[in-house]
């Protein structure tokens, strides 16, 4: 059965950085458009950024912060974390899906595969 598992989530200062990974098992990463999403307290989940071979997408709230990275070898996603900003504070998921094309990566519906979250927290 395929699975993703978040890890790296914890507390970090305003202008910090932090690197989550996502462990992929039951199904390659090569294969499935990887995305990452986040949940504030209050709010709905939002698109972070998404990966798919050579194509990326981010977010603007979070574009030239944060860079999506890849280990095919280990079937990981990592998502680096960079200048953090209180308002990054939120559980961040890690999702899979297949065939979504580039103008859809921010489309959580189309990813039929999620982790359990870990959470994020960014405060002096």
């Amino acid at each position: 059965q395929a699975q993703l598992v978040e890890s790296g989530g914890g507390l970090a200062q305003p202008g910090g950085s932090l690197r989550l990974s996502c462990a992929a098992s039951g199904r390659s990463i090569r294969n499935y458009v990887m995305g990452w999403f986040r949940q504030a307290p209050g709010k709905e989940r939002e698109f972070v950024g998404g990966w798919r071979g050579g194509s990326k997408r981010y977010d603007d709230a979070v574009k030239g912060r944060f860079t999506i990275s890849t280990d095919s070898a280990k079937n990981t996603v990592y998502l680096q974390m960079g200048d953090l900003k209180p308002e990054d504070t939120a559980v961040y998921y890690c999702a899979s899906g297949y065939g979504i094309i580039w103008s859809e990566f921010h489309n959580e519906r189309r990813y039929d595969l999620w982790g359990q979250g870990t959470q994020v927290t960014v405060s002096s």
